[in-house]
């Protein structure tokens, strides 16, 4: 399906109201040719999953810099399983200390992107994870 875009989520979880870095991520995704929806800023796991299904998105962005990110992580996963939506990608960026990269992958997150990484390896990544999921499902 050459003519289909990727549909990509951007959020900002919690209380952290730092969204600088979410939304240069989001203008990037959008200008490599990505439908992007931001959410905005004290976004509650619930509201995240429920505008990722409302919006038919391949995959969620979580921005998170508030240290809380197995949290959010944890339950942004947990309800994606819940609803039978295991197959959006989710991702993540922030300041994210290298120890918890490890448990974040077992909670199904596909990557991390740390302070410093460049909109282009978010992007590829974007592109390559969405475009092998949609092979393996047929389309």
């Amino acid at each position: 399906m050459e003519d289909r875009r990727i549909r990509v989520l951007i959020a900002k979880p919690g209380m952290d109201g730092h969204d600088r870095g979410a939304k240069v991520v989001a203008r990037a995704l959008r200008d490599a040719g990505m439908e992007v929806i931001y959410t905005g800023l004290r976004q509650t796991a619930e509201m995240i999953v429920n505008a990722a299904l409302q919006e038919d998105v391949d995959a969620i962005g979580l921005s998170v810099l508030s240290g809380a990110h197995m949290h959010y992580f944890r339950e942004v996963s947990a309800l994606l399983k819940e609803r039978g939506a295991e197959d959006i990608i989710l991702f993540g960026g922030g300041i994210i200390p290298d120890q918890d990269l490890p448990k974040l992958e077992e909670l199904g997150v596909g990557r991390v992107f740390t302070p410093g990484t460049s909109t282009e390896d978010v992007t590829a990544y974007l592109r390559t994870a969405v475009n092998e999921r949609w092979a393996a499902q047929g389309g």
